[in-house]
């Protein structure tokens, strides 16, 4: 027993000191460190404890130090946080080969649903970046607008029928916003028309709810799939299943073999995905690209998939939560600076009155204001508050002498540099002119909202086009009444900054002009 006992002991001490070495990795290196990382999850214990979101507990290490860059341990594994805006550039554009993959879980081979854009690396990244760059042109976009309109419309019923004839109510516009982006995603990628304003309870709208499920292990899990993804790569490979990526590949099924069943072709992305597994490509000429592909003696040719559905399942995750908070969050500030709001209106109804009481593709685009004020909301509130990627080579440090090793996962707090500072003077303060040529107050440098360099999000301009228009349809159509400075508090869960007790403003209907 004593032997057993001593052995125990032993082999505790042994762990101690193993663990202890492992955590002074950066020390021994002569790296400015963060000093606390509790062992075993490092810098993200509260990530753990479910006090805070992957975001936030990294923006936390971004306070607490002022060097460019700094040590930090994510969960056991030895990371880099990159704080400087110019270095944070230098990793994602000019010196992008060191640093081309995310670093994030992908098993191509074993699990192809998780070969999204986003996750790819290398070669795969690249030749997939090449082929989907052509679904999102302008021409693209302009031949979706009719069906982001349309779904706009029917937010603008739901919320008619919602408020009261005389007077404000309280609506959550995250969670209206949200049922309008996963409308559109669902229309655009799939041409399906789920309504999720009159159908609440319909596929798309179950998968956000089986996504934000808070638990310890779903917090630890996707740290892992972000952080250490060779344990991910394991578990999956052990039999654990993506819920989510199941019900999306049920879902491409059945629209797929619809289509190919009855003929149909559709104006949207997966019609582009198909012709993509199909022929290689996607035709830039719009003409030719909505049409359906068929061997010589007639048949409809065979698809991937899972291919498919991996690109779908990326656009939806992302799409849905940007678009929307975008959107909301834009509304939510405006209504705490009047003569902002007042602005914003103007300019809409003034478009409105050049346009026959229309928006289009064309005259969105024009709104400068409207520019303005989206662009600060992203700055305030990035859509993904932290970018990685994974050192792929040995990197050393421009002006310094130390070297980042390969396969050493890189952050970057996009959420801590767009409120530093040091780049945007008076950063708590919503402030939209900060971007205009006449008063240009703010740090180009640091403004990266959608990433930088070669795997900026491609999907961006789908993005903002929807939320502007979703903004255009809310002032065309209601007040927006004034409210006190507030600030919004954020989930515990998951990496993005989603709003705890939704985005929460007081709205009312607009009397006709000619009434």
């Amino acid at each position: 027993m004593f032997s057993l006992i001593l052995l125990a002991l032993s082999l505790l001490t042994l762990a101690w000191f193993y663990l202890k070495n492992h955590y002074e990795f950066w020390e021994r290196r002569g790296f400015p460190v963060e000093k606390g990382s509790g062992i075993p999850f490092g810098c993200l214990d509260s990530v753990w404890r479910r006090e805070k979101n992957m975001g936030l507990a990294i923006h936390d290490i971004y306070l607490k130090s002022k060097e460019r860059f700094v040590g930090i341990y994510l969960l056991f594994r030895p990371g880099v946080l990159v704080r400087d805006a110019a270095l944070a550039r230098r990793v994602l554009a000019q010196d992008f080969a060191s640093f081309h993959d995310r670093g994030v879980y992908v098993d191509e081979d074993k699990d192809p649903l998780s070969a999204s854009i986003f996750a790819l690396r290398g070669q795969s990244w690249r030749s997939m970046r090449h082929m989907l760059s052509p679904c999102f042109t302008s021409g693209k976009l302009k031949a979706m607008f009719p069906t982001s309109e349309d779904i706009g419309d029917k937010m603008v019923a739901h919320l008619q029928k919602k408020l009261p004839e005389q007077g404000y109510s309280e609506v959550d516009l995250k969670a209206v916003m949200q049922n309008y982006a996963i409308d559109i995603i669902a229309s655009t990628i799939f041409g399906l028309d789920v309504n999720s304003f009159e159908n609440p309870d319909n596929k798309f709208r179950n998968l956000v709810t089986i996504t934000r499920r808070n638990t310890r292990f779903n917090a630890l899990f996707g740290m892992m799939i972000f952080l250490v993804p060779s344990i991910a790569k394991t578990m999956f490979r052990m039999g654990l299943k993506n819920p989510v990526g199941l019900a999306m590949l049920e879902i491409v099924k059945e629209t797929v073999e619809y289509r190919e069943k009855h003929g149909i072709v559709r104006k949207d992305l997966l019609q582009l995905l198909i012709q993509l597994r199909n022929t290689g490509k996607v035709e830039e000429n719009d003409e030719k690209c909505f049409s359906l592909q068929k061997t010589p003696d007639g048949h409809i040719k065979s698809i991937s998939l899972e291919t498919i559905t991996a690109q779908a399942f990326i656009f939806y995750i992302a799409g849905q939560e940007t678009t929307g908070s975008t959107a909301a969050i834009t509304i939510f500030e405006l209504a705490q600076y009047p003569e902002l709001l007042q602005r914003l209106q103007t300019e809409v109804d003034e478009t409105l009155a050049k346009n026959g009481g229309q928006i289009t593709y064309d005259a969105l685009q024009k709104m400068e204001f409207l520019e303005l004020c989206v662009q600060e909301t992203m700055r305030k509130y990035p859509g993904l508050p932290i970018l990685n990627r994974e050192c792929t080579q040995d990197y050393t440090v421009p002006d310094t002498n130390h070297v980042i090793p390969k396969g050493t996962p890189v952050v970057i707090s996009l959420y801590g540099i767009h409120r530093d500072a040091e780049y945007f003077p008076d950063p708590e303060k919503y402030d939209p002119d900060r971007f205009s040529e006449e008063s240009r107050n703010y740090d180009s440098t640091g403004f990266m909202p959608f990433g930088e360099g070669p795997r900026i999000c491609i999907a961006q301009r789908m993005g903002r086009v929807n939320s502007k228009l979703a903004i255009v349809k809310i002032l065309q159509n209601f007040n927006v009444e004034v409210m006190s400075k507030r600030d919004l508090e954020y989930e515990n869960s998951g990496i993005a900054l989603i709003p705890k007790h939704g985005v929460r403003v007081r709205l009312s209907k607009r009397v006709p002009k000619s009434a």
